[in-house]
């Protein structure tokens, strides 16, 4: 094809000629290639070709130039020239691009103010845990004022208190008002607000006792006078058969100092009457709330004939309702050795078992019903068989419980 055109050379240029003295010039188009880069050298300016031949290094006139090309695309003027500085013409100017992804509208422009792209983006960061505070506002947390020494640089320093802090008197009152007077105030207020002295007169039993040979009573009461630690006490017990005389029948007076917020530790005498012997005695107890609210009485007599004996109570209130109270009881007493003339056996003299069902009309006022079972052991109860007595008994209750 290009030897075809070398040969039609000189005929195109004998009719083109008067067209070829109106070419456009490109002189304009150098200059705009040499302002595109003015470290570029000049380009030279084309000769026209010889004989059909193009020059090295440069481009063959268009064949067409001057004629009308009907239905055909004219030629790009610059196409094949090197344009630098120049943009390039879209290559898909003129085509319809619906179908085509759409450029990117922002491309060329300059994106330095908009937000910057994520560092991490495309980075795996499974191995790292989200800040749990993200997001949060975290102002400057302060250290709690914590109490510290003088000389500890977190706190500011504190001055030692003024010597007259320490020389002044223990009341302050006293430097105002007589320290006579005030001493007798304080007196007087410890005696109305922490010293003051008591009393109670506490009756556990008065009752009643039926059995199937007689009916009977008994009673148990106690009273005490004084403060928190050191009290007073007065005790009493006994019982007897209705219109016979009194079978037994005994009066402790004893000194009570609390040892423990439960415990007191008692001591003092004890006077004992029965219808064969009489007997004083030396008494040293405890008595107190044990564990689990049990009412625990203990105590060892050592009489005037250096008889050692001792007995031991214990009682529990099961509360049914809030006036409703069941209270078992057991007493167990004991001796060191014979003593005849009272029908006491060495060992384990008897053993009582009682309960007793209690409504409060008030704390003051109870009355009650119950049963109680009684019975000699050992030496005691040969003792007391070989006298002819009952060595074990059960009796029916009847009485009231009341305290002032």
């Amino acid at each position: 094809m290009r030897v075809f055109a070398a040969a039609l050379t000189p005929f195109f240029i004998a009719f083109a000629s008067p067209a070829l003295a109106q070419a456009p010039d490109h002189s304009a188009h150098q200059q705009e290639e040499q302002q595109g880069d003015p470290q570029q050298p000049r380009a030279h300016t084309p000769t026209p070709p010889a004989q059909g031949a193009h020059q090295p290094g440069e481009e063959a006139a268009d064949p067409h130039a001057g004629h009308d090309m009907p239905g055909m695309q004219d030629a790009d003027p610059h196409a094949g020239h090197d344009m630098p500085g120049i943009p390039q013409a879209d290559p898909h100017a003129g085509h319809d691009m619906s179908g085509a992804q759409q450029a990117d509208p922002h491309a060329g422009h300059d994106m330095s103010g908009t937000q910057q792209a994520d560092p991490h983006a495309g980075h795996v960061m499974s191995a790292m845990q989200a800040d749990p505070h993200a997001g949060h506002d975290m102002p400057a947390m302060a250290m709690p004022d914590v109490q510290t020494s003088a000389d500890n640089p977190g706190r500011p320093p504190e001055d030692p208190p003024p010597p007259a802090a320490e020389g002044a008197p223990v009341h302050a009152a006293d430097l105002y008002f007589d320290p006579a007077v005030m001493a007798a105030a304080r007196q007087q207020l410890r005696a109305e607000n922490g010293a003051m002295r008591t009393g109670a007169i506490m009756i556990d039993q008065l009752e009643a006792a039926f059995t199937d040979d007689h009916d009977g009573y008994a009673w148990n009461a106690q009273a005490w006078y004084g403060g928190d630690i050191n009290r007073v006490w007065i005790k009493t017990e006994g019982e007897g058969v209705i219109d016979e005389e009194i079978e037994d029948a005994e009066l402790q007076l004893l000194y009570s100092r609390a040892v423990a917020p439960y415990w007191d530790v008692q001591t003092g005498v004890r006077q004992v009457y029965t219808p064969d012997a009489d007997r004083t005695d030396l008494v040293v107890g405890v008595q107190g709330l044990a564990p689990y609210w049990f009412e625990v009485n203990a105590a060892a007599f050592l009489s005037t004939e250096g008889e050692l004996r001792a007995r031991a109570e214990a009682e529990y209130d099961l509360r049914l309702t809030q006036r409703l109270i069941l209270q078992p009881s057991v007493e167990v007493n004991l001796s060191a050795e014979d003593i005849p003339e009272m029908e006491i056996g060495a060992g384990v003299t008897n053993i009582e078992l009682g309960a007793r069902l209690r409504y409060e009309f008030t704390r003051r006022f109870a009355p009650y019903v119950g049963v109680e079972w009684s019975a000699a052991t050992g030496d005691t109860r040969d003792i007391i068989q070989t006298a002819g007595g009952d060595a074990e008994e059960t009796r029916f209750l009847v009485g009231v419980r009341a305290w002032f």
